[in-house]
């Protein structure tokens, strides 16, 4: 068997690189450095690196992912997040990884994933907490989780590798299928003041919004350096996964309010709210993803 072809089959498939290994190529070189890893981990040093080498590198990896550089896609002191292991640039200045001292991290609560996952879906919601710490640790005390967590000051917080499947839709298609932001935000008015206390200052507010065909009375709204943060997070999503700059829209163009059939069936390809996938949520009511996305564009 040609252990170099075998390798680059696998990468391919997969989503490793040689740098995992400290090596810049698919050569009898990088075969040397996987045996002496296998023998160093206590799998069969064969030289090839198949999917049972890739969940224990995988593991590894994103159990310290900090301590990994990127590739050369990406700049050392640029922000990333991270896919299958991998780093993918994002143009946004405040990013905290779960395996960061300040970081918020996940124990249970989602699918593991070793190989690479169908991903059509990226699903917004709000978090109905005061800060994403609080947001986090409900999550954990609930025994479900997310992808992403974007606090009051727009900072993001990645609580889990992208390719591994987050329990935040409410149905097991639509979690395995897609990736999901918990946007910090209280949702009701009477925690203004604590806003203004705690110096974010007071919220907008979303004054007349309809979903599912239903007024809904006044509620808080991110505040606009969420906003750019969220975007900020799409287009990486966008650039480094593939999900489609698209969302839901009505006759005229505009960002459906009732639930999309598409994204119910989970044939939809694009950005949603989690409104979009049921009834039972008015998450995020007012959040106008195709005007934000025309933005992006």
């Amino acid at each position: 068997m040609d252990k170099v072809f075998y390798n680059e089959a696998s990468a391919s498939k997969l989503g490793w690189t040689p740098d995992w290994f400290d090596c810049d190529d698919f050569d009898d070189d990088l075969v040397v450095v996987i045996k002496k890893w296998q023998r160093k981990v206590g799998l069969t040093a064969d030289g090839l690196f198949g999917p049972s080498s890739y969940r224990v590198k995988l593991n590894e990896r994103l159990e310290a992912i900090d301590s990994f550089e990127p590739s050369s896609t990406c700049k050392k002191e640029d922000a990333y997040i991270v896919h299958a292991g991998n780093f993918i640039p994002i143009n946004w200045p405040k990013v905290v990884l779960w395996s960061e001292e300040t970081g918020l991290k996940l124990s249970k609560g989602y699918t593991p994933y070793f190989e690479p996952r169908d991903i059509n879906m990226f699903v917004n919601h709000w978090d109905v907490c005061l800060d994403s710490k609080t947001c986090a640790r409900v999550l954990s005390n609930r025994g479900i989780s997310v992808h992403f967590c974007i606090d009051n000051d727009g900072t993001i917080y990645q609580l889990l590798d992208t390719n591994h499947a987050a329990w935040h839709a409410g149905g097991r298609a639509w979690n395995h299928s897609s990736i999901g932001v918990e946007i910090s935000n209280a949702y009701y008015t009477k925690y203004q003041d604590w806003y203004d206390k705690k110096g974010f200052g007071k919220r907008p507010i979303v004054t007349g919004e309809k979903v599912h065909g239903k007024s809904m009375k006044d509620f808080t709204d991110f505040y606009p350096v969420q906003i750019e943060a969220l975007k900020a997070l799409w287009e990486a999503i966008h650039n480094g996964i593939g999900i489609p700059l698209e969302a839901p829209t009505d006759e005229n163009g505009e960002t459906l309010k009732v639930v999309s059939k598409e994204a119910e069936s989970n044939k939809f390809k694009g950005f949603v709210s989690h409104y979009h996938l049921t009834r039972r949520k008015i998450d995020c009511a007012g959040l106008d993803i195709a005007e934000l996305l025309k933005q992006i564009k």
